[in-house]
């Protein structure tokens, strides 16, 4: 039981599939996002589907609103162990 194996990643997650996902884990829909952030519903749906850009203040209204650091959101698949 002393030998542990770290666990390997399996997927990888784009920035728009991120706030997709922790958008599903709040139970929130795209409308719902849009009303607590003021972005619009197609904006959501575009950085949802990488069509555009998710940019550094929408990343800090969409954090906020989903209770999560904005670097969540901004950086998904970051390795702080490869980075360092």
């Amino acid at each position: 039981m002393n030998e542990y194996q770290i666990s390997k990643k399996s997927i990888d997650v784009s920035v728009g599939e991120s706030v997709r996902i922790i958008r599903e884990l709040q139970e929130l829909s795209q409308n719902q996002l849009a009303e607590l952030t003021g972005i619009p519903q197609s904006t959501i749906s575009a950085i949802e589907h990488d069509k555009i850009n998710l940019g550094i203040e929408r990343a800090k209204i969409l954090a906020k609103a989903l209770k999560c650091h904005p670097a969540v959101l901004v950086f998904p698949g970051w390795d702080a162990e490869i980075a360092a």
